[in-house]
């Protein structure tokens, strides 16, 4: 008694958005940093070479969240995120963690998938299966910028996706973040901020310092909720989607639900 239903819907959204996401990722690697890609090579420039990269994949974000399946789910495609709001309230323990659940298998299969499909161009060095790892600065750094992009990203999210006037905007907001993430931070640590992402990519790339990946997202993240808590109160998150429009169901301890009611 008292315990919610399974969403097996939502669940099986959440992996499918993470293993396309996944997907994306190899497909546009190849094209931008295939050796045999026409693309590679055009600039000299690091930052603006990643730049590229970092708009497909920001775009690809902002496609999932905006797509109809993306507003069922709340799009959350990452364990840290559902971990978060599991901290907050927002989405029961039984959600939670087939949400998470979810986002490993999906993130694998869509790997998985991928390799398949691409086979020797995921596995080329210059694309290495998307794979995550510390950069030349070394672990301490690495783990260091997981936790700062991550605290970033998920006090964004809440900041906006609670605020009215900025909440339909979330979305947008996430995919910029990752596209300047992509940009400037990976040279430190491949730019994850989800360990389902990284343990994908590990399936096939091996997996060099998977403990940043699965420590320092969770903890920036959940360093964020704790910061918005102090300032705006418990009261004032609302959901755990990052986009909620109305008309479309919402599993989650929802105060717009609430409100209507």
């Amino acid at each position: 008694m008292g315990l919610t239903p399974p969403h097996w819907r939502e669940y099986a959204i959440e992996g499918c958005c993470l293993g396309i996401f996944m997907m994306s990722a190899v497909a546009f690697a190849i094209v931008l940093q295939h050796p045999r890609s026409p693309l590679t090579g055009w600039t000299s420039f690091p930052p603006l070479a990643r730049f590229p990269m970092g708009l497909a994949m920001g775009l690809t974000n902002i496609a999932l969240i905006y797509s109809r399946a993306g507003r069922r789910s709340g799009a959350h495609m990452n364990p840290a995120v559902t971990l978060t709001f599991f901290r907050l309230g927002k989405i029961s323990a039984i959600d939670a963690g087939a949400y998470m659940g979810a986002q490993f298998l999906g993130g694998a299969a869509g790997m998985c998938i991928a390799s398949l499909v691409f086979r020797r161009f995921a596995a080329d060095a210059s694309v290495n299966y998307v794979s995550t790892m510390p950069g030349l600065a070394g672990t301490p750094w690495a783990f260091a910028a997981e936790a700062v992009i991550s605290f970033v990203m998920m006090l964004t999210v809440l900041v906006m996706s609670n605020a009215r006037r900025l909440a339909r905007l979330t979305g947008i907001a996430a995919g910029v973040l990752i596209a300047v993430f992509i940009t400037f931070e990976a040279p430190l640590s491949g730019m994850s901020m989800n360990p389902a992402r990284t343990a994908a990519s590990a399936l096939f790339a091996g997996g060099e310092g998977l403990w940043i990946y699965f420590t320092g997202p969770p903890l920036g993240m959940l360093a964020a909720a704790e910061a918005f808590l102090r300032i705006h109160g418990r009261a004032r998150v609302r959901c755990a989607k990052l986009h909620h429009p109305s008309g479309i169901p919402c599993i989650f301890h929802c105060g717009y639900t609430e409100t209507a009611a």
